[in-house]
């Protein structure tokens, strides 16, 4: 009895959980910065469902975005996303003709983390090249994604919509406590297997000759890759969700040191997210579209302003590098000045 009065009591300790989070803690910071500069929408329950979403979004889109990015992986986003596409249509298909209730992000998440599994098998088991089992793959979820929304004679192709575009509107409690959960679960596992990951990131051939599975860690990787895909999906849309998983990376990719580039990268995604989110509640735009296209804009600056610095640093570098012997310049190299002397 002890035990099931426990398993009974677990969705209520959930819901207490998400309330205290979403109402008493971030719900009142967001209406005290809504009485304080005066913004109105900071106040409106379902903004900031979408402002919490977008923050969740912003974390662990970029933590897990560092590794494949390194890895050269950067398109298993896009083939994972296109197989939750399939995951979403499955969830509605069984529920329009079994009238059954089955959660799409449910059925979204199972199809998108055995496809990942998929990936990793091709890759380890069958030889296939890596993009080469992301393309298969990516195809095969996506007909089957539109196979099944023609089978019901484009019945759930309406309610697919706002899987494939993302949207504020759509983002409910329950979606929000889901990605919530998903973000604590990915940034734990990530902190616990930081070490390992990091090794089989930068030299795989060393981290097995040391005696690490590498193959158990990559197989880590592309499963919470999945469940970044399908977190994020709900706003994002399944279209643009691994804009988060690479271009905040990239942004960041000037940073020295691997800490500082995914802290450079989380900070570009929660400006993306926040900005992107704003933006479209204020133009009426879609959400996933205005978050994709600000963090270019900010990938473009950021670019820009390397690119200027570019020659003056090249300049100071070469005054540094040059020091004077005898009132002539010499590099400092080691090699011989005009008067033949070191």
């Amino acid at each position: 009895m002890t035990g099931a009065t426990a398993v009974a009591r677990t969705p209520l300790l959930l819901g207490g959980l998400l309330d205290w989070v979403l109402d008493d803690v971030w719900g009142t910071v967001l209406d005290a910065l809504a009485a304080l500069t005066g913004v109105e929408m900071l106040s409106y329950p379902f903004m900031q469902r979408a402002y919490l979403a977008a923050v969740c979004i912003a974390v662990i889109g970029p933590l897990v975005g560092s590794f494949l990015v390194h890895r050269e992986m950067a398109m298993i986003g896009d083939t994972l996303a296109h197989s939750a596409f399939a995951g979403v249509a499955v969830g509605l298909f069984v529920n329009a003709t079994f009238a059954l209730s089955v959660p799409p992000l449910l059925t979204a998440l199972v199809v998108a983390v055995v496809a990942a599994v998929l990936v990793q098998l091709l890759v380890d088991r069958v030889g296939t090249y890596t993009d080469t089992s992301l393309a298969v793959v990516l195809t095969g979820a996506f007909a089957v994604g539109s196979v099944l929304i023609t089978a019901t004679d484009g019945g759930i192709a309406v309610g697919i919509n706002a899987y494939l575009f993302g949207s504020l509107a759509t983002v409910t409690r329950e979606n929000v406590g889901i990605l919530f959960a998903m973000t604590l679960l990915v940034t734990a596992v990530v902190a616990l297997a930081y070490r390992p990951l990091l090794y089989a990131t930068f030299d795989e051939v060393g981290a097995r000759a040391a005696g690490l599975h590498v193959g158990r860690y990559n197989l880590l990787l592309v499963v919470l890759t999945a469940v970044v895909v399908v977190a994020a999906m709900q706003i994002m849309g399944v279209i643009l969700v691994a804009a988060m998983l690479v271009i905040p990376v990239a942004t960041a990719g000037g940073m020295r040191g691997f800490r500082r580039s995914v802290a450079a990268a989380v900070l570009t995604g929660l400006v993306a997210t926040v900005s992107g989110a704003t933006l479209s509640y204020v133009y009426d735009v879609a959400a996933g579209g205005s978050i994709v296209l600000v963090a270019i804009a900010v990938y473009a600056a950021v670019g820009a302003g390397r690119a200027a610095r570019a020659p003056v640093a090249t300049a100071v570098q070469t005054l540094r590098t040059a020091r004077t012997v005898d009132g002539r310049t010499v590099e400092a190299d080691g090699g011989a000045g005009p008067d033949g002397r070191d």
